[in-house]
């Protein structure tokens, strides 16, 4: 008896360039940390890493997969020289025609088409491989404000994008690129002040109440 289970993880790998990137930028700075980290396992540990860090994947109409999540993952295997992963198919859009299926992506809101100056752009101008994403410095600085308690981790789809638009309006790319602590400073500033409540994950102003 076969079941159809759409999470099931795909048991065969699946080569990492043949993924499609849902989102148009990552933040290298939390690439390489990833890198580093997975440097520092052994071959066995890697092993036993890729088999529990499925990158989430859409089914799309053209038999390909496309990244929902995991993208600063998807990346640092490549970098690493990681060849193929394993994915979990979290939706299938098979049925849906090549001309809707940004259209449903969006509607789904698994889809991010914002460069990294945060200004949305057309569909096709989203990469076609995790090896083409370009570096947003203000995703790594958002990621990095959240591992500081700066805001909550949320299931708000793309939340720390959310925030690194923000904290784009707060503080200057030229800070964050010469100075990333300094950056921080600012950036949990801002993040504590009222103009951060619309925000996924907000903690409260800070000193009140």
């Amino acid at each position: 008896m076969t079941t159809t289970n759409a999470r099931e993880p795909r048991v065969h790998p699946v080569p990492i360039l043949s993924l499609r990137p849902t989102q148009m930028t990552v933040g290298m700075r939390e690439v390489k940390e990833k890198r580093k980290r997975w440097r520092g396992h052994d071959k066995k540990k890697q092993a036993d890493l890729l088999g529990k860090h499925m990158i989430p994947v859409v089914y799309g109409p053209d038999e390909r997969y496309y990244v929902i999540d995991h993208h600063h993952l998807g990346r640092a295997l490549h970098d690493e020289g990681v060849k193929e992963v394993l994915v979990t198919v979290v939706g299938d859009l098979r049925m849906v025609e090549r001309e809707a299926f940004w259209g449903v992506m969006d509607n789904k809101r698994w889809v991010y088409p914002y460069d990294a100056k945060g200004e949305r752009r057309g569909f096709r101008d989203l990469p076609k491989s995790i090896a083409d994403l370009k570096d947003d410095p203000f995703r790594s600085l958002a990621g990095e404000l959240r591992r500081m308690g700066g805001f909550a981790k949320d299931t708000t789809p793309f939340s720390e994008f959310l925030w690194a638009d923000f904290l784009r309006r707060k503080v200057s790319r030229k800070v964050v690129e010469a100075d990333f602590d300094k950056a921080i400073e600012k950036a949990m500033a801002a993040a504590k002040s009222k103009d951060a409540i619309y925000l996924p994950g907000w903690c409260g102003a800070a000193d009140e109440d």
